[in-house]
């Protein structure tokens, strides 16, 4: 048997090596019959070697290869040479060289894929690209952002391990404590019926216990579970950059992590990053993106016309604002030339986030000009201008609903208005930071406050005293990493204080009892000596989405799930046997379809 161990791998191969006899395996990417000549590309996840079997010099070889069929794998020992003149492809490394076979030998034969893998242009469905996601990998796209995946990890490890921090692995099988409002996934346990581990969100409570635990500098690449509704930029088990440290500030903390994104996108794509990062409070975000978590590459900021619309008489946006609603506005450079069919359909969009009208105004010669222009003086007109900032040309969107609402889709409709319209610049990367979050939210469904992040998001300390009596109205020391859009790391200041901490969870309503039973080992180890500390998580599956340049999550992670959180390639989830469910004391009831 041939000994299919390479020499060289097949990018390798230059006319520095001609007249070297080599080794060469992989698969076969192509193979071609030119007139008695037979040519193979070979490939192997390094690049592709072209191989040529002459009928002239061993007739019997030739016609094995005659055999050969796209993706079957075989390894070759031959000369290398240098291809016939005119025949040079300056697109390949190996472009100006062939290695004339003598010996070659299939290690194993291929069915016809399912997927086109020499040629990537031709598209395969989502469906079948994730049932044989091997195949998908070895088409190219997804293997190279999985290449620039290991490099951006590599990076951060040697950039923290330099910066002395420790990288400790916290335990996957953990204990139920839901943070966030998210599902946990549960893993019951055999030695105790009826109890459950949980594979974690985050291994928020163990990197504090490493505080407590005197480590001082700690990180993670942490595989971490959510059981939540997914989309393009979320999936069920993701990985994050998990940082923590004591006795530091949250401006420590924020250069580190400035550092690291810098490091990361200098390694992975030669890209310098600009530092320090531009800053934003929460609320500054909500008033001029509808978000926190903007992108803030073009304009198209929001403008507050409340007391314009108050003044005018158009009733919509007056019964709005008596009903204790908002009316903004957005405007859109160059704009008037957008049709009114384009106009209805951005209604329709909307019109799907719940907002029962987009009202619009086109500044043209003449002035503005729309069906409600009317309901508006000459002066209120110039002030809509003035306040949106248009210019002639320009076109102003306008939404007058429940304040939530008219953000979230003024939010959507810049964002739809910035991809259908070009405006967002390639190759500009400008991380943000929000900080200023509140420390609690309103439950209107469930009646109740909940934390905002997670309940160990330490107050701001000059809101301290707002606990009592305002606790809606208190400030986070926690910060968001924000870029193109997508929440790309969080962290905050941690509670220290076992008083503070027990505070937390009463004003969160849970019980002395519920909070022994989730917490109380928490409680009892910040009891002996807590130091101050902080921490950040990076979503790293996120974070490799914009250095892919891809809007999806799959295409950045080897195995993904779908949107409804199936393994299509190894049909999972799926039944397990009884037998298996006797022996965690476990039952199943499937409801009625």
């Amino acid at each position: 048997m041939l000994d299919y161990r390479p020499t060289h791998k097949n990018h390798q191969l230059t006319k520095e090596d001609i007249g070297k006899t080599v080794t060469l395996s992989g698969w076969v990417h192509r193979a071609r019959d030119h007139g008695g000549l037979i040519f193979v590309d070979l490939r192997d996840r390094f690049g592709l070697t072209q191989a040529v079997f002459d009928p002239e010099k061993n007739l019997k070889l030739h016609s094995r290869a005659e055999k050969l069929r796209s993706e079957w794998v075989i390894t070759l020992q031959g000369t290398v040479v240098s291809r016939a003149e005119g025949m040079s492809n300056p697109k390949l490394p190996t472009g100006e060289i062939e290695v004339e076979v003598h010996e070659m030998e299939v290690l194993s034969k291929s069915k016809t894929p399912p997927i086109s893998i020499s040629d990537a242009k031709v598209e395969a469905g989502d469906e079948v690209r994730l049932k044989y996601r091997y195949l998908d990998i070895r088409r190219g796209r997804i293997a190279n952002n999985l290449i620039l995946r290991h490099k951006a990890q590599l990076a951060a490890r040697n950039f923290l391990d330099k910066q002395e921090y420790l990288e400790i692995t916290t335990p996957i099988m953990a204990k139920s404590t839901p943070e966030t409002g998210a599902r946990d996934y549960l893993v019951p346990s055999r030695v105790y019926p009826g109890s459950f581990f949980a594979l974690p969100q985050s291994p928020q409570i163990y990197k504090q216990l490493l505080m407590l635990s005197g480590m001082h500098r700690y990180f993670q690449i942490a595989q971490c579970f959510r059981d939540e509704d997914l989309r393009s930029d979320r999936q069920p088990e993701f990985t994050q950059v998990d940082i923590e440290m004591s006795f530091a500030t949250p401006e420590e903390l924020m250069a580190l992590t400035e550092n690291l994104v810098k490091e990361i996108f200098l390694t992975c794509k030669g890209i310098e990053i600009k530092a320090p990062f531009q800053r934003l409070t929460y609320e500054d975000c909500m008033k001029r993106y509808g978000t926190d978590k903007p992108d803030t590459r073009f304009g198209m900021e929001i403008a507050i016309i409340d007391d314009i619309a108050s003044r005018s008489t158009f009733s919509v946006f007056k019964e709005q604002i008596e009903s204790e609603g908002t009316v903004r506005g957005i405007c859109v450079k160059g704009g008037a030339d957008i049709s009114r069919k384009s106009i209805d359909d951005y209604t329709k969009f909307v019109g799907q986030l719940g907002i029962r009208g987009l009202a619009w105004m086109k500044y043209q010669e003449e002035g503005l000009s729309s069906s409600i222009v009317k309901f508006f003086s000459e002066e209120q007109q110039q002030q809509l201008i003035d306040r949106t900032g248009a210019e002639k040309g320009d076109l102003i969107f306008m939404i007058a609903d429940e304040k939530s609402n008219t953000l979230q889709a003024l939010d959507h409709l810049r964002r739809k208005l910035a991809r259908d319209r070009d405006l967002i610049p390639k190759n500009v990367y400008e991380p943000l930071w929000v900080t200023d979050f509140p420390l609690f939210h309103w439950n209107k469904e469930e009646q109740i406050i909940e934390s905002e992040h997670h309940p160990f998001t330490s107050p701001h300390f000059e809101d301290l005293s707002l606990l009592d009596s305002d606790p809606l109205k208190v400030r986070s020391l926690g910060y968001d990493l924000v870029l193109h859009g997508h929440e790309i790391g969080g962290g905050s200041q941690r509670i220290h204080d076992n008083n503070l901490q027990t505070k937390i969870f009463e004003i969160l309503q849970l019980t002395p009892e519920e909070v022994k039973r989730r917490f109380g080992f928490f409680l009892d180890a910040l009891s002996f000596g807590t130091p101050p500390h902080l921490g950040i998580a990076l979503g790293l599956d996120r974070l490799m989405m914009i250095l892919c340049d891809t809007e999806n999550i799959r295409d950045v992670i080897a195995f993904p799930k779908t949107q409804k959180a199936a393994d299509l390639m190894s049909s999972s989830p799926s039944e397990v046997a009884k037998s298996q469910l006797d022996l965690l004391k476990l039952s199943i009831e499937v409801p009625d379809e």
